[in-house]
């Protein structure tokens, strides 16, 4: 199956992600370079990077335009027994409304056999089937949803076993193993990360509120 190479298109193509945001400081006194007439750059919006490791996991978030917030997901690479790169697991929280907790993309190989669908289980528990949902230049894409009790397995298990069915293999099954190690402290940043980030943006839009009602009685 081809390698993949997923991270920053997945990203940039914002499937359900949450709101996060980039911590930053505004200042009014010209940077030493700014004084000199210097650029330091800035990150390009759309590019990628990592906000911090848990574990086997990263947490992954893209450049967002000035004045819009980051999207963030906590994300791993897939390999296959000969550790070559076949698929990207991308798990983004929720807001928690009824037993919805969390989502996750899978994104695999376009020679997939979507008829196939994918398989997952969390170490010897019963496997669930998923669907693909449609396929793009970039891969084949499975969406699931993950209840309480499913992030719960995921903070007490040690490994989810994926399995995909190859196209040009129907007969055959590629074993995939999602690493839980660090899973637990990586969604529990990932929540408050963004547990933060709408608080902000409420007090943001609470403040501007209040402006324009006093704009309006001047």
């Amino acid at each position: 199956m081809k390698t993949l190479s997923l991270t920053a298109a997945l990203l940039a193509a914002g499937l359900a992600f949450p709101l996060a945001a980039q911590e930053a400081t505004d200042s009014d006194t010209p940077s030493a370079a700014e004084q000199a007439g210097l650029s330091l750059g800035q990150p390009e919006v759309g590019s990628a990077y990592s906000r911090e490791t848990f574990g086997d996991w990263d947490m992954r978030c893209i450049v967002s335009p000035e004045g819009q917030p980051d999207p963030c997901q906590l994300y791993q690479l897939l390999v296959d027994a000969q550790g070559n790169s076949v698929a990207e697991f991308n798990l983004f929280d929720v807001p928690d409304e009824g037993e919805l907790m969390a989502g996750a993309t899978i994104v695999t190989p376009l020679d997939t056999l979507l008829t196939g669908q994918l398989r997952m289980a969390v170490d010897s528990g019963q496997a669930r089937v998923y669907p693909f949902s449609f396929c793009q230049p970039i891969g084949c894409y499975v969406r699931l949803g993950l209840t309480g009790a499913d992030v719960q397995a995921f903070r007490a298990g040690s490994e989810a076993r994926i399995a995909i069915v190859p196209l040009q293999a129907p007969d055959q099954v590629v074993p995939l193993t999602l690493s839980l190690s660090g899973f637990t402290a990586g969604f529990e940043a990932l929540e408050a990360y963004n547990e933060e980030v709408i608080a902000q943006l409420q007090a943001a839009a609470a403040a501007a509120a209040a402006e324009e009602d006093g704009a309006a009685t001047e």
